[in-house]
């Protein structure tokens, strides 16, 4: 039986050159982080990788580049800076594939940071809201170290680890770290309003976190049989499923369960999810898989952007030659829902930045990425309306976006669209 053991006394067993991988978002193990950067003087050479993690990333400082150097494949707030600096890398990868990577040692793994559930009776431990890309990475890694909380929740679905798997145990009784959603301000909750008009009773829906997603879910009260098959969840789900507007009865695979990778939220989110078998906690390389998605009726995608150009060209994860967050799954999920029976991917973004730029843009960036083609888009929406721009000609597609976009900056726009268009329509 694996014995508990000090966080520093776990990760005595990271040596230079090593690779090691870190748990998504809200689970990202903080005591094992903790203790890791602490032997800093002791490593050289070696390589951290993961998505977005939440809480620290003391690793990626300039004082310990000869120690860590990160590699990761979702760019958050706390790794932006070193991404940008070239003190870290980033790695383009759809979500669904990151798995990948893992298990056909592409990115072969040596060691895996894990934050999980204490074990049950029979000796099973829970990855809890962060099953994700874990489960691929506590398959492949030889060595795997685990913080057990009994904060974490216990969750149903592909998370369990039987304590004999894990080479070191670390108790500890930390809060899983949160996510409190802001006041909506109009904007958001107009936006809201025009994309929950898109959204059909017995809908299978896909969101992510956010002032966005929470205005849609926030329109959705009079809605019906609605489901969830989507690759993160926060709070806004639980009032409609108290109120019975989820219920997944549509659905035609996990009919009548919640279907997610990862969840990030409060407590009461993490209470909501701990032993409920509604909730299924799954593989990310099956819940973003393109064609497990286009199995549920009208799958409802609804993910945001940066920035999008006249022709319909999305920029989700650059700010110009600046990496600002990652592919994600906003491609797997766009065109699973396409390819969903009468379903519907929709790109919802405010008309304009914080500094008063217009987001839909005659091109875009110099330098930035195209998270989703042209060719993969159907719907995208503003607090001024709604653009279906899937069959329409550039031209349409111009003057589609132009009528959503603020009107400060349409003219403008008008203007751009005629000098690359020629006559305008």
């Amino acid at each position: 039986m694996t014995r508990y053991v000090t966080a520093q006394e776990a990760l005595g067993l990271v040596r230079s050159g090593m690779r090691v991988f870190i748990q998504t978002a809200a689970a990202a193990p903080q005591q094992l982080i903790s203790a890791l950067v602490e032997r800093a003087p002791e490593l050289r050479g070696v390589e951290i990788v993961h998505m977005h993690t939440e809480g620290s990333a003391a690793y990626a400082e300039p004082k310990y580049q000869d120690s860590f150097h990160a590699s990761v494949m979702f760019v958050g707030q706390n790794m932006r800076e070193a991404v940008n600096s070239g003190r870290a890398d980033y790695i383009p990868v759809f979500l669904s594939e990151v798995p990948r990577l893992f298990r056909q040692k592409i990115l072969p793994l040596d060691v895996a940071l894990l934050h999980v559930s204490p074990p049950d009776r029979h000796g099973y431990c829970s990855l809890g809201i962060s099953v994700d890309v874990a489960r691929a990475a506590s398959d492949s890694a030889r060595i795997l170290i685990a913080q057990i909380n009994p904060n974490m929740p216990r969750t149903h679905g592909d998370g369990l680890i039987h304590v004999s798997r894990l080479t070191a145990m670390v108790e500890c009784n930390d809060p899983i770290v949160e996510h409190h959603p802001s006041p909506l301000s109009d904007t958001e909750r107009a936006i809201g309003r025009h994309v929950a008009s898109l959204v059909e009773d017995g809908a299978t829906l896909q969101m992510g976190i956010g002032a966005i997603p929470d205005a849609v879910l926030a329109a959705l009260g009079s809605h019906r049989r609605l489901g969830i098959h989507t690759e993160m969840f926060s709070d806004g789900i639980i009032d409609l499923v108290e109120k019975g507007v989820i219920t997944g009865e549509a659905k035609k695979i996990h009919q009548g369960e919640i279907v997610a990778g990862f969840a990030v939220g409060s407590r009461r989110l993490y209470d909501f999810m701990d032993d409920n078998p509604v909730i299924r906690m799954l593989d990310i390389a099956y819940v973003n898989d393109t064609a497990v998605i286009r199995r549920n009726p009208q799958v409802t995608a609804i993910n945001s952007a940066l920035e999008v150009d006249l022709t319909g060209q999305i920029c989700a994860d650059t700010l110009g030659c600046k990496q600002y967050s990652g592919v994600g799954g906003q491609m797997d999920f766009i065109r699973g829902a396409a390819l969903s029976d009468h379903g519907r991917p929709i790109i919802a973004l405010p008309s304009v930045t914080g500094r008063g730029e217009s987001r839909i843009a005659a091109m875009l960036k110099p330098g930035a990425g195209v998270t989703t083609t042209r060719a993969h888009i159907h719907y995208i929406v503003t607090e001024y309306g709604v653009a279906m721009l899937y069959g329409k000609s550039l031209r349409q597609r111009a003057k589609a976006l132009i009528e959503i976009a603020h009107p400060s900056h349409r003219e403008a726009l008008s203007q751009a669209a005629h000098e690359r268009f020629g006559q305008f329509i």
